[in-house]
């Protein structure tokens, strides 16, 4: 293989109108299954994620992002209310509000569940996503699990925002790269659910009802 063709290591994957085809998806799946890491559009900006049940891929996703995962939440994506009820202790409040703002723009801190996977043991609490967009909730239906998710990091918006720049920064340091078009470079709302009363922590897209 010369230089020109192996340029680029990162696989691209096109997604066209926010539906990935049924292919598309088992390809995904299958790459995420197997811990490989990922790029991929929500309806904020682009995040990195991997199948938040691999522990290896999410220690990874920390090292690239600088995370320490002793210290800070991590977020999952799950692909609705019921799922997020299977990883994060929700109350009859919570709940209700979860569905009045879900799927949205919305990073729900909430107290963790027992049944949390094992990379996340030990933890207090633990960031849910449902986000309004098409392309991660199917993927996350395909996997048949949650998704570890967390903002890309970039010089500017517009790297953040395109694809092509971001191939630039993560070539060859992410496997795998959702190229959706441009996106919209903004923050998630974070709503702090463990304290005695519902918190906004950081205002960042919509408005919580």
């Amino acid at each position: 293989m010369n230089i020109l063709e192996s340029a680029n290591i990162m696989k691209t994957i096109k997604i066209w109108n926010d539906a990935p085809s049924d292919r598309q998806l088992q390809e995904i799946a299958r790459d995420l299954r197997a811990g490989q890491t990922m790029i991929w559009p929500t309806d904020t900006m682009y995040a990195l994620a991997c199948d938040a049940l691999n522990p290896k891929a999410i220690d990874a996703i920390c090292r690239l992002k600088g995370i320490n995962p002793e210290k800070q939440t991590l977020s999952i994506v799950c692909a609705d209310i019921a799922e997020a009820a299977k990883y994060g202790r929700l109350d009859n409040d919570i709940f209700m509000m979860m569905r009045r703002n879900t799927p949205g723009p919305f990073t729900f801190i909430c107290r963790a569940a027992s049944t949390l996977p094992r990379a996340f043991k030990g933890r207090k609490s633990v960031g849910i996503r449902i986000p309004a967009c098409g392309t991660d909730l199917a993927i996350v239906r395909e996997l048949g699990n949650p998704i570890l998710t967390t903002s890309v990091e970039a010089p500017d918006d517009d790297y953040m925002s395109e694809p092509s720049l971001l191939l630039d920064i993560y070539d060859g340091r992410v496997d795998i790269l959702l190229d959706a078009g441009r996106r919209p470079a903004v923050l998630s709302t974070v709503v702090d659910c463990t304290g005695p009363e519902i918190e906004i922590t950081r205002q960042g897209e919509g408005e919580l009802a």
